[in-house]
């Protein structure tokens, strides 16, 4: 039996999938670190550990429904794609001595930018970045829970529970690294009458304080990422800031304090870091518009904040690409036996589309 592209329809066939069984052994790469990953690897899966999977994924790092796919095979498997590829080889060859270069990942909606992301980010982990990292920016945007005014800033609006969410999704990912590079605050920071932290104390102690008050989170955000940025232009660390959704910060009625670090930390003003960021028309809050170009979508504000950058276009699955998505369901048993036609009609219903392929070959 096998699972129809046709909601509510079964299709049954005796015909056997022999034909894509035996080249199963070619969708997957024997080398498992993204460190090590070069176009000889392209079009190919790998596995992500479930260790460092729980450590930099755990706080939704990757999109919700590839999530779900992770959860129902029970293997985190990210294929090696030409723009991921391109990045590393741009940062293999890159002078961190000079400004941060920015990459923006563009394409059109499912074509892959936010787990293009994903491998990057683990790619960050095994070369000991810092990782700042926002997984989905418009999700800041749509929530009213924890709201409250700042005084500071007239008519503008804080998320106190969202920034110590960030903070704890910050930790997890950059505890253990930031606990053997031991790096302390350079400055002393008051928070109140009774709460400050003194030049000297650890960043990680700086976090865990904005995780207990989350009043102050935002603050303690613009601190922590201020003191990344000393930290790195000194050399004691490098730092990698990787934010999906990045133009739903220029939406012109988004007034949220803690955008600001974040706008701060993709400026080119500091060195031993990279920027990757991508821009997506599902981030756009309103103005929705046909265009997926970065231009289109950063409007004048957001174009003029990262120029110069580089652009990185993230296509929809070549044919290489697309027969090792079906090869890998095949393993999985996600897709099972076939009726003639069956493969050329799942191409054809997505036109090659990750996300649109993912919802075609999903559960009924």
């Amino acid at each position: 039996m096998i699972r129809s592209v046709y909601p509510g329809r079964v299709l049954y066939s005796t015909v056997t999938a022999n034909s894509l069984m035996q080249k199963l052994d070619e969708f997957r790469t024997s080398e498992q670190n993204p460190v090590n990953h070069d176009r000889t690897a392209l079009s190919r899966f790998y596995t992500v550990p479930v260790e460092v999977y729980r450590q930099i994924f755990a706080h939704r790092g990757v999109p919700k429904n590839f999530e779900k796919q992770v959860k129902t095979f029970n293997e985190c498997c990210l294929m090696v794609r030409q723009p991921a590829v391109e990045i590393m080889e741009h940062l293999q060859r890159n002078d961190f001595d000079r400004p941060v270069n920015r990459f923006v990942l563009y394409g059109e909606d499912g074509a892959g930018k936010s787990l293009t992301l994903t491998h990057l980010l683990h790619y960050g982990y095994q070369q000991q970045y810092v990782l700042v990292h926002v997984p989905w920016v418009p999700n800041w945007m749509r929530r009213g829970l924890g709201t409250d005014n700042v005084r500071t800033i007239d008519g503008a609006t804080d998320l106190p529970l969202v920034g110590a969410a960030w903070l704890v999704h910050f930790k997890r990912q950059n505890g253990p690294l930031l606990n053997r590079l031991g790096l302390t605050v350079s400055s002393d920071y008051v928070w109140s009458k009774r709460e400050t932290t003194p030049a000297g104390s650890s960043l990680v102690g700086l976090v865990e304080h904005g995780i207990r008050r989350a009043k102050f989170a935002s603050d303690i955000i613009a601190a922590l990422l201020h003191e990344l940025k000393l930290h790195s232009c000194s050399g004691q660390v490098k730092t990698m800031v990787m934010i999906d959704g990045f133009n739903a910060f220029f939406h012109p009625d988004t007034r949220i304090p803690f955008a600001n670090p974040f706008l701060d930390i993709t400026r080119n003003d500091w060195t031993n870091g990279v920027c990757v960021l991508t821009v997506d028309r599902l981030a756009q809050i309103e103005h929705w518009t046909s265009s997926c170009l970065p231009k289109s979508l950063l409007h004048r504000e957001g174009f003029e904040h990262l120029d110069p950058f580089v652009p990185i276009r993230v296509d929809s699955y070549n044919e290489a690409e697309y027969e090792s998505c079906i090869q890998y369901y095949l393993d999985r048993k996600w897709i099972q036996e076939h009726k003639p036609g069956f493969n050329e009609e799942l191409k054809l219903l997505s036109c090659r589309n990750p996300f649109q392929l993912m919802r075609l070959c999903s559960s009924l």
